[in-house]
């Protein structure tokens, strides 16, 4: 889950939060995910662990998620870098194209023995059958790489599996109960980064608890050195679980606030710079043009029609939502029209509609091909000094003589051009993330 700017809110959160603190505060440290096998080392380094990161859970399927703040992980000891070196292996589940033309998704597992990789496999197949049903995933899904990454577990299963005093020795230290929270499920953030950073460029990482138990959570606070924006948990077994996790992706890749409140308070700061709250009413936005004013009015896939529905933002009142119920507010509802329009873009982002496989910095002659690759949706057009080349309309392999290239041996300039034509983008801004253009020097 990613920071926001307008998560000023924050202080009311910690007011709601502060007396559980108070209360739970021995269950934490009982709970906190620890391994077992911690030395005095990794004891010293646990000692100089400070600051806190925030988390969004889950208490249960077609919920509504909560926030609380959780103890940073302790840095990695030297003994737990040399075994994360030794372990890791990357397996390809969905190979679409290269990482950096791609969406990558990486999946850990944890409480898995060495002897259950397989099974970790199936259920990161499982895990991504179920994430890429969920609209805009399925109508996407070739912009998708998805990789396991094997973490060797002592013990099956996690901790806090079924009650919190069941202790498991994990590779990656998951634990429900986490804050004393039953359905908080807490990984040591710092051994996923270095299991997450074995992958060639993660984009989304998500681990997988080998469990049955209904749980979850989304790290908001974290800053990878790796380049992927937090880190999704879930529990490999639930049915539900998935929905956790693309919860979470309405946050990193569509940069949306969560919908839901916990109060009656009221909301007074700027304008929220997430593209699905506003303060302003539908007439508002339709005068301003602001917003997902394109939107007012249209049915949406959550149910109900898109409009300025007053809650959201962890607030009851000031601030206003698309519709009534999406997934930023419910588990196991759809995103909304604007929401599934910033996801869009947010896939683009990582993976650009249009990447060149012959190099742009240097000359094209004779009869060299260009070579391009296209998102599947995108529409490719080639122009030559401006004009376009209609008889190569979408064509990913073009040579300058099938594109018209004058043969007197001077420069000439190809551009390829790709655009998702995709209605479900309206945002003029949004729309820029789905428009690409290589250009080539070119002579015959």
């Amino acid at each position: 889950m990613r920071r926001h700017a307008s998560r000023i809110s924050r202080i009311s959160r910690k007011r709601l939060t502060a007396a559980a603190g108070v209360a739970l505060a021995a269950a934490l440290a009982a709970t906190a995910p620890v391994a077992a096998d911690q030395g005095q080392d990794d004891t010293a380094a646990a000692a100089r662990s400070t600051g806190d990161v925030e988390v969004e859970y889950f208490t249960g399927p077609d919920s509504h998620p909560r926030h609380t703040q959780i103890p940073a992980s302790a840095p990695l000891s030297r003994k737990q870098q040399a075994t994360i070196k030794d372990d890791g292996d990357v397996l390809p589940i969905v190979e679409a194209g290269a990482s950096d033309a791609k969406v990558d998704v990486v999946f850990i597992g944890d409480g898995y023995t060495a002897a259950q990789q397989e099974d970790f496999h199936a259920d990161v197949r499982t895990k991504w059958k179920e994430m890429s049903a969920v609209e805009p995933y399925a109508e996407y899904k070739d912009l998708f790489n998805v990789w396991a990454v094997d973490a060797h577990s002592q013990d099956s299963g996690v901790s806090g599996d079924p009650t919190a005093d069941v202790h498991k020795n994990t590779a990656l230290g998951s634990a429900f109960f986490c804050d004393g929270i039953e359905r908080l499920l807490c990984v040591d953030t710092n051994k996923v980064e270095g299991y997450a950073s074995k992958a060639a460029d993660p984009d989304l990482v998500i681990v997988l608890g080998n469990s049955t138990k209904y749980g979850g959570a989304g790290y908001n606070d974290i800053t990878s050195p790796s380049g992927y924006d937090g880190i999704g948990t879930a529990s490999s077994d639930h049915p539900d679980s998935d929905q956790v996790a693309v919860h979470e992706t309405g946050h990193s890749f569509g940069k949306l606030a969560d919908e839901y409140w916990y109060d009656d308070s009221t909301y007074d700061g700027p304008e929220p710079g997430e593209s699905n709250l506003t303060k302003l009413s539908a007439e508002e936005m339709a005068a301003q043009k602001a917003k997902w004013h394109q939107w007012l009015g249209q049915e949406s896939p959550d149910g109900g029609t898109v409009g300025a529905y007053e809650g959201g933002g962890y607030h009851g009142h000031g601030l206003n939502r698309p519709t009534e119920d999406s997934i930023m507010r419910t588990l196991g509802r759809e995103f909304n029209l604007p929401g599934r329009e910033a996801m869009i873009a947010g896939f683009h982002q990582h993976a650009p509609v249009l990447t060149g496989v012959t190099p742009t910095d240097r000359q094209v002659r004779g009869a060299e091909r260009i070579r391009v690759e296209a998102s599947s949706r995108a529409r490719l057009r080639w122009y030559v000094d401006g004009r376009e080349a209609r008889q190569a309309r979408d064509a990913s392999s073009v040579t300058p003589r099938r594109l018209g290239v004058p043969a007197d041996g001077r420069p000439h300039t190809v551009t390829a051009r790709a655009t998702d034509p995709t209605d479900a983008v309206r945002d003029p801004e949004l729309r820029k993330s789905l428009t690409g253009s290589l250009s080539w020097q070119v002579t015959r």
